[in-house]
């Protein structure tokens, strides 16, 4: 315990002087993509934007030297998260409670929460994206456009940014599987999807700076190995991870990932199964620069250690056995879904603390709002005193800008 203590007084030492650093020998940092630099005013328009966009714009999350960024690039951020998956399952349609998002948001923020993992659509049981049995998407439902408008309203007002998910493998075993399945293995009917729903999404939300990142797909790696899933080959799953990406870096400064269920897949190298997201493997399936993600976000559950470690206790990057968990430094990891009730022998105060001393670039428990599953892992009682914790010690990194 006195190491942890030792450990937690530290960092901000160590940080100041860039001691805590990670990367893999040879490996070289791919480009990542920045919010644009304030333009100064020109002659023909000699007026600088209005004060609300230009606030707007300094919390808008770029990413530099394996950090995220704010304020034009200028003051790192560090993602003290949660999930709230969801509230009622498919929440974002006609049933959409926007007391309950709002109050929520509200609570997170007073618990030094500034981001939140949520599923905009989980299954599409609710039909909010329209897609034909051929897998083609033809629209949206209003609704899920009027239940969205209200939720990024709540996380601008509340200050909490927003990894929205688009997807999961529930989709690949809900009563509409097959259309699914069908869209993912056609060029055409993911740009389908692509132009009736990724980019009227960023049309709709990229001037909120809350929008912080799209994570295309929750644990992808069980439509491929879930016989209930699909068995889908990898190159279908990932040709819908390369197509988005490439339009959301075509189209906005928003970023984009997807929640690995755990290194298996999101790795190269001996005792891995080759990264299924990485740039080379999208751009073998989609020949284009800007078919690529711009962060990782792996989960962790207990049954995962056995194999391939501990993510508190590692760094994200290099090889298990040499002090990593498998993932390439050429971005930043934030640890996307974990337990909210600690990891196996330490406290979830003392996996948020080591997940910020090893390098990871955020921590989001599972769930801040114990869902609807009745998992009972987490909720704010128990999470809260972590998230609180990490906000004291680190005000100007978590909170950068107040």
């Amino acid at each position: 315990m006195k190491m942890r203590i030792l450990l937690i007084l530290a960092m901000p030492a160590l940080l100041a002087l860039g001691l805590i650093a990670c990367t893999t020998p040879g490996a070289t940092p791919s480009e990542q993509p920045s919010a644009p630099p304030a333009e100064s005013p020109s002659p023909e328009d000699p007026s600088p934007p209005p004060p609300e966009q230009a606030e707007r714009e300094r919390r808008r999350v770029s990413i530099a030297d394996g950090r995220f960024m704010v304020d034009h690039g200028t003051k790192p951020i560090w993602f003290n998260g949660v999930n709230i998956p969801w509230h009622n399952w498919n929440d974002f349609g006609p049933g959409y409670n926007a007391a309950f998002f709002d109050s929520h948001l509200a609570e997170l923020r007073a618990n030094g929460v500034n981001s939140a993992r949520i599923w905009i659509n989980c299954n599409n049981d609710n039909e909010a994206v329209i897609i034909a049995g051929d897998g083609m998407v033809s629209g949206v439902a209003d609704a899920h456009w009027a239940a969205l408008d209200l939720f990024f309203a709540s996380a601008e007002r509340h200050g909490v940014y927003i990894m929205a998910t688009f997807t999961s493998f529930d989709h690949f075993k809900s009563r509409q599987a097959e259309h699914w399945r069908n869209m993912v293995m056609s060029d055409a009917a993911v740009d389908s999807y692509i132009e009736h729903f990724t980019l009227p999404f960023l049309k709709r939300y990229q001037d909120n700076p809350f929008l912080w990142s799209i994570d295309l797909m929750n644990e992808p790696d069980w439509v491929h190995e879930g016989e209930e899933n699909g068995q889908l080959a990898w190159e279908d799953i990932s040709r819908f991870f390369a197509r988005n990406a490439a339009a959301i870096r075509q189209n906005s400064t928003v970023l984009s990932t997807v929640g690995m269920a755990f290194p298996k897949y999101n790795a190269d190298g001996e005792g891995y199964e080759g990264n299924k997201v990485s740039d080379e493997f999208l751009q073998s399936i989609y020949p284009n620069e800007n078919a690529r993600i711009d962060f990782w976000s792996p989960h962790y559950y207990g049954w995962v250690g056995q194999w391939y470690g501990i993510p508190f206790t590692s760094s994200p990057f290099g090889p298990r056995g040499q002090g990593g968990w498998g993932l390439c430094d050429s971005k930043p990891a934030v640890l996307a879904e974990h337990s909210g009730s600690g990891s196996e022998g330490f406290t979830l105060t003392e996996d948020y603390v080591n997940l910020f001393f090893n390098g990871w670039q955020g921590a989001m428990a599972w769930s801040s709002n114990n869902t609807a599953t009745g998992d009972r892992m987490g909720g704010m009682d128990n999470i809260g005193p972590a998230t609180r914790h990490i906000a004291e010690l680190h005000p100007e990194l978590v909170f950068p800008l107040g």
